[in-house]
């Protein structure tokens, strides 16, 4: 994996890893998990075979991607977010891939420390779930969600500020449309 940076004391077990890509110490990435490239995979970290990490993914300290978790291009996973894939879990019944439930988290979004996401979600672009959130529905593009379960709270620019109650980014001075079937925003 000509370009990939291991640290001696992390594991990185995949052939499918993009170029500029860091795995850091006691992080694993076991064979078969996708991992695009310019990747951040911190100490601690955990993906499993099956999962996959589009481009400049930042996966913090202690956090667990399992199987049929897809984060697409330049999602922020805080420190321990942990997701699940399987409904009804038992330690006795062994599950193959297909019986898994997968989850989709869309270009540019943010999951805060601490976030655990319930399989069978879609994370829109650019959402943004505050620290310690439990995500058990899908979350709309641009949506900021909290709490257990994460609800609704506002609207969050690309950049990641709150949006005034105009769609205005005070931050960048982007304005933002609600989206045409009402779940969502869009740059104006």
């Amino acid at each position: 994996m000509s370009g990939v940076f291991v640290h001696d004391q992390g594991i990185c077990e995949s052939d499918e890893v993009g170029d500029g890509t860091r795995v850091w110490a006691f992080a694993h990435v076991l064979p078969g998990a996708r991992v695009g490239r310019d990747c951040n995979i911190c100490d601690g970290a955990f993906v499993e075979t099956g999962a996959t990490l589009g481009d400049r993914v930042t996966v913090k300290n202690g956090t667990l991607v399992f199987a049929g978790v897809t984060c697409e291009d330049e999602v922020f996973l805080g420190p321990n977010v942990l997701f699940t894939n399987d409904f009804r879990p038992r330690a006795a019944i062994r599950k193959g891939p297909d019986q898994l439930v997968e989850t989709r988290v869309r270009h540019g979004a943010t999951l805060g420390a601490g976030t655990v996401v319930v399989c069978g979600v879609e994370i829109g672009r650019y959402a943004f779930a505050a620290a310690g959130s439990v995500v058990t529905k899908s979350v709309p593009p641009h949506a900021f969600v909290a709490g257990n379960p994460a609800r609704q709270k506002g609207w969050v620019c690309e950049c990641g500020e709150r949006l005034d109650e105009v769609l205005h980014c005070p931050e960048c001075r982007r304005d933002h449309i609600l989206a045409d079937d009402g779940n969502g925003l869009t740059p104006a």
